[in-house]
């Protein structure tokens, strides 16, 4: 009787487990899709105004961040792969009082802005900040 209650006990722990797993995976898809559709719809906005894919363009990428430190670490990981970086502090801005600008030419294809702002997304986490999108 005992190793029947536990073996129940153990199996709903894998249930509850392979849940928890599945629900935190459809909710991280989610949050990066999010950014992945917005991201073709300014791509193909920009085609229809006569943005031409294989033409490189300047993109503009911002970031809010809590603090100069975030700044200068954003900063150390994005100016090795070619990015300028310009940084503002926002006055009456208490949350995010700092505006990380990082731009770099290249072309407007859909799956690199797409990595891109998902990096731009896990870098603004990382320091606890915020991903603002990207122009051109």
């Amino acid at each position: 009787m005992l190793e029947v209650i536990i073996g129940l006990a153990v199996g709903g722990a894998l249930i509850l487990a392979l849940l928890y797993v599945r629900v935190r995976r459809a909710i991280r898809q989610e949050r990066h899709a999010g950014h992945d559709s917005w991201d073709e719809m300014m791509i193909g906005r920009l085609r229809a105004e006569g943005y031409h894919p294989f033409n490189e363009y300047r993109v503009d990428f911002f970031l809010g961040l809590p603090n100069e430190a975030a700044c200068e670490g954003v900063r150390a990981q994005l100016e090795p792969e070619g990015f300028e970086i310009d940084v503002k502090a926002i006055e009456n801005e208490s949350a995010l009082p700092f505006s990380l600008h990082a731009s770099k030419m290249m072309q407007l294809l859909v799956p690199d802005i797409q990595a891109l702002s998902r990096r731009m997304n896990a870098l603004a986490e990382q320091y606890q900040g915020r991903y603002d999108h990207w122009a051109a």
